[in-house]
């Protein structure tokens, strides 16, 4: 399951995962409101995923689609998890994906959304 998380600081959007993540959770949450935001120009997403998510093929494969078919428009991206194995394949893929992309500990939401609302030097 994904839902939206409704307190983000503009400019900004969130979600959070929990459970079995499928393809339907892509289809109706997280592809729609990414959509829109693109549209709208940048997007900086905070993704939460807490301990014991998990995901089906087809959910995996709809993120691939995901970031592979928005190149564009991607500023910042703030991952939250203490899933060990997840931290470590964005921290081995992170460089594939556009934008900046960094992870934060479970605990960590609040410095997550001051991180995506800051200024890039470049």
């Amino acid at each position: 399951m994904i839902r939206v998380i409704e307190d983000m600081p503009a400019g900004t959007i969130g979600f959070e995962a929990s459970g079995k993540v499928t393809d339907e959770d892509y289809q109706a949450v997280l592809v729609p409101a990414l959509k829109a935001a693109l549209e709208q120009g940048e997007v900086r997403l905070l993704y939460v995923l807490p301990e014991g998510t998990s995901y089906s093929p087809g959910a995996m494969w709809a993120d691939t689609k995901l970031w592979a078919g928005n190149l564009r428009g991607w500023k910042r991206c703030a991952i939250v998890t203490d899933e060990d194995w997840l931290e470590n394949a964005i921290k081995a893929f992170g460089w594939m994906m556009p934008g900046k992309v960094k992870v934060f500990d479970d605990d960590d939401v609040d410095d997550a959304k001051e991180w995506l609302v800051e200024e890039d030097d470049d």
